[in-house]
């Protein structure tokens, strides 16, 4: 019996949503075809400050592929990765927000934080790496 691919995508999809702590509408599944990969980009977006940051990306020869490696990725991220605080304000906005980045080094944590957006909309505070708890 062959499996339908829109049923484990949506139940691999549900799966990272658990493991992340995140609901499926502050989750983005970002799909790429590049030279016959494909390339999954996971997004979440914060409702507290209406901010989308990039989670991780992974890659596949095909999106159900690139889906289950982000469900390994997330399956062991924490144990692997440092923890980051980024506080920062979006310029014209008199609110500082916190937000909180696993990267393996803090220029990583910073590429994740300003993924798709213009660098110059945003003023950084301050990158702390979290002590290990």
């Amino acid at each position: 019996m062959s499996t339908d691919k829109n049923i484990e995508t949506a139940r691999i999809q549900s799966e990272i949503g658990e493991y992340i702590g995140l609901g499926e509408n502050s989750l983005i599944f970002d799909y790429e075809e590049r030279e016959g990969d494909h390339i999954l980009r996971l997004i979440t977006v914060n409702p507290r400050h209406n901010q989308s940051f990039l989670f991780h990306s992974t890659e596949g020869e095909t999106k159900l592929e690139a889906l289950r490696e982000m469900l390994n990725y997330v399956q062991s991220y924490k144990d692997r990765e440092q923890s980051y605080t980024i506080q920062w304000s979006v310029k014209g906005d008199p609110n500082l927000h916190t937000s909180y980045f696993r990267a393996k080094h803090i220029l990583m944590a910073l590429d994740k934080f300003y993924f798709g957006r213009d660098p110059n909309s945003i003023t950084v505070f301050s990158v702390m790496l979290n002590p290990v708890s």
